[in-house]
């Protein structure tokens, strides 16, 4: 019995009367993996980009006065910027420096 089964697994399948069986199954194969492709860009990369654009252009037309929400959750108005960082005024006499990364939430002087 155990030599019945290693003979029935060790033999390659029945090619039959259609040779070309298995060139349309590589082409099925290939419009899978073409359709799966296209979902992944339509569905994950072309949103993240448009929402990487968005942020860059945020973080590009932030200005002095403008009032801010970083990733911590404080709040306060731009007083300085940098290349890379902002100086954040969130009182009277408390002025903080963050990377300009860290804001989420812009609100210009024009929108308040």
């Amino acid at each position: 019995m155990h030599s019945l089964l290693s003979i029935l697994l060790m033999t390659p399948p029945a090619s039959g009367a259609s040779g070309g069986a298995a060139g349309g199954g590589m082409m099925s194969t290939v419009i899978m993996f073409v359709m799966i492709g296209a979902i992944f860009y339509l569905m994950i990369y072309r949103p993240q980009k448009k929402r990487q654009k968005e942020r860059e252009s945020l973080l590009g037309t932030m200005e002095k006065g403008d009032k801010v929400i970083t990733s911590s959750g404080i709040h306060g108005t731009i007083s300085q910027i940098d290349d890379a960082t902002i100086l954040v005024q969130v009182s009277d006499n408390t002025k903080l420096r963050f990377e300009k990364a860290s804001v989420t939430t812009v609100v210009t002087k024009k929108d308040a």
